[in-house]
This record gives structure tokens, sequence and C-alpha cells, in this order.
């Protein structure tokens, strides 16, 4: 009879017997990235014995054409996939579009959930923090906000709309809404977490903790055992290479224009892959000037991204001037992971100058020197291959010590269950 009521109890405190909704555009197999910290941290949260169901888009982020199955089970994560909600990155209009239809469905799902406990809900799209809002209010359910980025920080830092405008300001409102009604607030990093309190002031219910690296899928693969790196780059071969999303906030622009002036250095190769809005500038430059050492490819299977990591010599990481704390360097972990040193291309201090510099795993340069650029690529080449392997392992260890993702994963779910 005790136990019967400390689990009715436990029930009606929001125990592991509801659902955990959790709300996003992008989720796996999706290739972006959120989407697979939002499943480990799903899935995590099933490992413990919750009922977690996944609200999505049914059409991938970057390319649209891409459907997904409209529910599937994934490592016993529910997911339901909603139609309308993904017309591409080609407009802000097209964008918007797909970010409205999403919420209105999430809403109405959301409403509609049975047993609902909690919802867990990201900054990919904006309209996805809104959805949470109005279940919020209408279920009476808390509300753990996972700050991945911000906006209207990055449309101003970027010049897409003036500070003061009507959008700006709507935006901030919504911003102040969202974070004010959030049980739990997680932001990326220090300089994120300051951008927040210049919002409101959340100080008491804010958890600072960077995402984790998917260092289940990675792992350092030396180049003469691997397949990747034997088919799609030519031995000796020094790669500098950039992995992932290419955005507005992330310019390649000054490595690319040092690559340009330095064809005639011999068995050095930039290979750029992935996707995204920044990827034409790469693509373009291909075409109109032909270069002999810089490839573009796109997003490689994630069963494959320990190869493709682990196939660089060095990994280039950048971190736009003016969004510092706008957007969070996630590129960093992945490569981190597999054992190699960071270029990074961005100002300092930032999170990835921290890790950088503090750890001597790698080298800064600005944005727009492309005579320093040039300066540190040469250097870099020509470092000995055992002093790019300690700053390697030195950067492996900082992933073990401090960045793991099991570490980070748990104590994220700590977080979502109210733990902390």
């Amino acid at each position: 009879m005790g136990v019967q009521a400390s689990m009715s109890q436990q029930d009606q405190k929001g125990g592991k017997s509801g659902t955990i909704l959790l709300l996003t555009q992008v989720y796996v197999p999706d290739p972006a990235s959120v989407g697979q910290h939002l499943h480990d941290a799903a899935a995590e949260l099933v490992r413990r014995g919750h009922k977690v169901r996944v609200l999505a888009s049914g059409r991938g982020y970057d390319d649209p054409s891409v459907k997904y199955d409209r529910r599937e089970v994934r490592d016993g994560v529910d997911i339901r996939r909603l139609p309308l909600s993904s017309f591409g990155k080609g407009s802000i209009f097209a964008r918007v579009a797909a970010g409205v239809f999403l919420m209105i469905q999430e809403i109405l799902h959301g409403l509609f959930t049975r047993r609902l406990d909690s919802i867990l809900v990201s900054t990919s799209p904006p309209m996805c923090p809104i959805a949470a809002m109005v279940i919020s209010f209408l279920r009476r359910k808390p509300i753990t906000y996972w700050v991945m980025d911000l906006n209207p920080d990055q449309m101003i830092e970027l010049g897409k709309i003036k500070e003061g405008s009507f959008s700006a300001r709507t935006f901030n409102w919504l911003n102040r809404r969202i974070l004010k009604r959030a049980r739990r607030v997680v932001a990326l990093d220090r300089f994120m977490a300051d951008r927040l309190y210049r919002k409101i002031d959340i100080r008491e219910k804010t958890d600072i903790m960077p995402p984790w690296p998917h260092d289940d899928h990675v792992e350092m693969i030396e180049h003469a055992d691997n397949p990747w790196r034997k088919e799609h780059v030519k031995d000796g071969q020094f790669v500098v290479m950039y992995s992932g999303n290419h955005g507005f906030s992330t310019p390649v622009t000054t490595v690319l224009q040092a690559a340009l002036r330095m064809q005639d250095e011999q068995g050095l190769e930039f290979l750029f892959i992935g996707g995204g809005v920044g990827k034409k500038e790469v693509d373009d430059t291909l075409e109109r000037e032909k270069p002999t050492n810089v490839r573009s490819m796109p997003y490689q299977p994630f069963e494959t991204l320990r190869f493709s990591l682990s196939a660089a010599d060095v990994h280039l990481v950048s971190v736009g001037t003016d969004v510092v704390g706008v957007v969070h360097p996630c590129k960093i972990y992945g490569a981190m992971a597999v054992g190699r040193p960071i270029l990074l291309l961005g100002p300092d201090p930032c999170h990835a100058s921290d890790i950088v510099l503090e750890n001597n795993i790698g080298w800064q340069i600005s944005h727009d020197d492309i005579d320093q650029a040039v300066k540190v690529l040469q250097e870099i080449q020509a470092t000995p291959h055992e002093t790019l392997q300690e700053m390697g392992r030195r950067a492996q260890e900082v992933i073990r010590r401090d960045l793991s993702k099991d570490g980070l994963c748990g104590r994220f779910c700590d977080v979502v269950e109210n733990r902390t």
C-alpha cells in the first residue's frame, strides 16, 4: 500500500510515467548537428525510463527533397514527422513559412499528447519555442529550453535586420517570454549566457554546458588505415579540412583566399565538406578560379564520419567576429575527438579560442587577414608530424576529461529531469 502511494505521488509530481515532448525541426537521420544532439538526449532519457515523443519536419532541412518516414521508433524514441514544414533554405520567406506551418502542427499535436509531463525545445527554428510556450500555457507543463543559437542577435550581427526594427523587437519580446517561462535554460558557453542575461536576468535557472562530440561515432584513425582517405586523398597530401555546415556566421573566406595564393605549395590541399548557404562561396570560387588545391564535397554519411574527419591533418573551425555568443562552434569537438589540431578562424576571446589556446591544440587567425592566414598555414604545414600528433592527443584528452558525450549528455538529461 505504501509503495503504491509512493508511486502515485511520483506520477503526480511528473515522474517517469509521463511523456517528454521534444519540439524541433531537424532530427536524425537529417545530418544537421542539432538533430543528432537532440536524439542523443532523447535516447538517454528513454534509457532512464522516460517516454519521449519527438515532433519534427518530415523533410530534410538543407535538402527538402529528402523525405523521412512519417512515424518511426528509433532507440526507443517515438518520432512523428510533420508535413509542410521544410521548404529549404533558399529564402527567408520559405524558412519562415515552413516554421509557421511546423509551429501550428506542433501546437495541435502537443495539446492532445496524452499524459504530457514536460517539454524540451531548442532554438531551431525560432517558431518551436513559440509552440512550446502555447502548449506549456494551456497544459500547465514545464519547459526545458536548450539555447543553441540566438536570434534576432544573429540576424542583426549579419546585417539582415536592424537592431531597432519591428522584427528585432518582436523577436526579443518572444525571447524574454520563453526565457521567463522556462523552468530551466541551457546555454552552450559563457558568452552565450552573457547575451541571455542582457535580455532578462535568468542566472538562477541557467546551466552552462557545451554540446558533446559524437564520440561514439568518431575515433582517431591513422591515415594508413583509413579507407576514406585512401579513396579521396592522394598519398602524401597535407589536408586542411572544414567539415559541416557552411553558414553566414561561420565564414571561410579568409582561408579560401589564402588557399588561392598557396596553389604553388606542394602537397597542401584544402577540403570543404558539407552544405549550407555559405557553401555557395566555395563552389563559386571553384568554378571561377579553378584552383588546383581546393575541393568541395557534400555532407558525408554519419556512419562514415569517423573516417572523413580522421582524413584531415588539421581541422578548420570558423567563428564570425560579430557572432561570439550568438552561435556555438560545435565543429571543434568532432575534430578534437579524432585527435586533430585546430586552425581557428575567428576572434580571441571566444569559446573556441579558450579551448584552442589554453590547451595548446592549434592556431588562431583573424578574419580578413589573408597574409597572416598564409603565414600560419605555411607554419602548420612545416610543423613536425610528431608535434601535430601531440596536439591531437591533448585535444582528445580534453574531450575525455571535460567534454565527453557520456558526461555532458548525462548532465543535460539531469537538467531535463530537474535534478539540478
